[in-house]
C-alpha cells in the first residue's frame, strides 16, 4: 500500500539557533515544504529586524545541510508587553512575518518574556485584527493554583473566549491543542479560529509519560493528557475539517537537558512525523484525509497555495527503525519514539 500527497508543511516548529539549528534543520527540510518557525529564542525574536536576521540564519543552515532543498522558513514575532503595533504591521506588510506568537509568561521553554496581562498588548492585537495578522496562542494559563492538566481548558474559559468576544475579527490559531475542550471549542466557532495538532499528542497520553517510571523524552508543554483527550484529537485531525492542521511542535533539546533533575519540555519529532501520521490516520480508517490535514488546510488558513511538490508514503511489512539521534557537538537530540511499531516509510 502507498499514498501520494502534496508535500506537507509544518505550522509550528522550533529550530532553535546556532549549533542546534544547524544540527536539526535538515530533519524538517527533508520532508516539509515550509514551516512556521517559533520565535522563543534567547533573546526572543521580538522585532521585524530580528525576524529577518533569524530567517537568514535558517536559510544559511538549510543551504549548508541540504543545498537542493526548497524548504522555506515562515517567520513569527514573539509578543511581549512592550511590542510596538507599528513594527508588527510593517513586518507583516513587507512579508517578513506571517504571524505573531502569544506566550503567557512562564508557559513553556523560553517564555519568560511573554505577556503578563492581555490588557497591556490590546493596542497590538487591535492592529492585528484590523490588518488580518494571525495570532498564534500557546493556550495555557500559568497560575500556580491551576493544575497543569487543566491549564488549557482554563485558558479557553478565562483568556481566549473573552479576547475573541472583544476582538471577533482577530484571526487566532490555538497551537498544539491537547484536550477535548480545545477541539470542541474550535468546532463550535466557525469564524476566525483554527488549531494545530501535534504528532506526539496524537500518539501518546499521560500514561506514556508516567507509567513504569518517568519518561523524560515524552515530557512536553502542553503536557500529554488522558486517553479520552488523545482520541478527541485524532477524531479532529482525521475529520477533514479544514480548521485543524499539522503543527509538529518539534522542539529539540539535548539528551542531558531532558534527562536531568529539572528536564526541559519538548519532543523532537521532525524526522519521523509523516510516517507516524500515516499510522495514526490508517488506524482511524482515514488515510484519505491525511493530505488535507498535513498539506492543504494550513496553507488555506494562511492564504497560501499548497506546495507543488509531492510526497509518497509506503507501507512496509517490517517496522521502520527510529531515526538516529542527531549529534550536536558532544551531545545528541533523541528522536520521538511513538511507543508502537510504525510500518510506514517515506519513499
Amino acid at each position: 500500500m502507498q499514498i501520494t500527497l502534496r508535500q506537507p508543511d509544518d505550522w509550528h516548529l522550533h529550530l532553535r539557533d546556532d549549533a542546534m539549528l544547524e544540527a536539526v534543520v535538515a530533519s524538517s527540510a527533508r520532508h516539509f515544504g515550509r514551516a512556521l518557525v517559533m520565535p522563543n529564542l534567547v533573546p526572543p525574536v521580538t522585532t521585524g529586524e530580528a525576524a529577518r536576521e533569524y530567517r537568514n540564519r535558517i536559510e544559511q543552515a538549510v543551504q549548508s545541510a541540504l543545498p537542493d532543498s526548497g524548504f522555506k522558513p515562515l517567520m513569527t514575532l514573539y509578543l511581549t508587553d512592550t511590542t510596538e503595533a507599528a513594527d508588527v504591521v510593517q513586518a507583516a506588510a513587507d512579508g517578513t512575518i506571517l504571524a505573531v506568537k502569544l506566550y503567557p509568561a512562564g508557559a513553556t521553554t523560553n517564555s519568560a518574556s511573554g505577556v503578563t496581562d492581555l490588557s497591556r498588548v490590546m493596542p497590538v492585537l487591535e492592529a492585528m485584527a484590523q490588518h488580518g495578522i494571525v495570532l498564534c496562542v500557546h493556550g495555557e494559563v500559568t497560575h500556580a493554583e491551576v493544575d497543569i492538566f487543566d491549564r488549557e481548558a482554563r485558558f479557553i474559559e478565562t483568556v481566549l473566549e473573552p479576547l475573541r468576544q472583544e476582538l471577533p475579527e482577530l484571526r487566532v490559531v490555538m497551537e498544539h491543542v491537547t484536550t477535548r475542550d480545545g477541539v470542541e471549542y474550535v468546532a463550535a466557532n466557525d469564524r476566525n479560529l483554527a488549531a494545530t495538532l501535534t504528532t506526539h499528542h496524537l500518539m501518546i497520553n499521560r500514561n506514556h509519560l508516567l507509567v513504569g517510571g518517568i519518561k523524560p523524552h515524552y515530557y512536553c508543554l502542553p503536557i500529554a493528557k488522558r486517553e479520552e483527550h488523545r482520541l478527541a484529537l485524532v477524531k479532529a485531525a482525521t475529520s477533514g475539517d479544514e480548521r485543524y492542521f499539522l503543527g509538529t511542535d518539534s522542539a529539540p533539546h539535548t539528551r542531558s537537558s531532558k534527562e536531568s533533575d529539572c528536564g526541559c519540555a519538548g519532543v523532537f519529532n521532525a524526522a519521523n512525523t509523516m510516517v507516524c501520521l500515516a499510522a495514526v490516520f490508517e488506524e482511524a480508517g482515514a488515510l484519505d484525509q491525511l493530505e488535507a490535514f498535513a498539506s492543504l488546510n494550513g496553507p488555506r488558513w494562511y492564504g497560501l497555495a499548497p506546495n507543488d511538490a509531492s510526497m509518497t508514503l509506503r507501507k512496509s511489512g517490517n517496522a521502520s527503525p527510529l531515526p538516529p539521534p542527531v549529534q550536536v557537538g558532544d551531545e545528541c537530540v533523541m528522536p520521538f519514539d511513538p511507543a508502537r511499531p510504525i510500518y510506514w516509510e517515506v519513499i
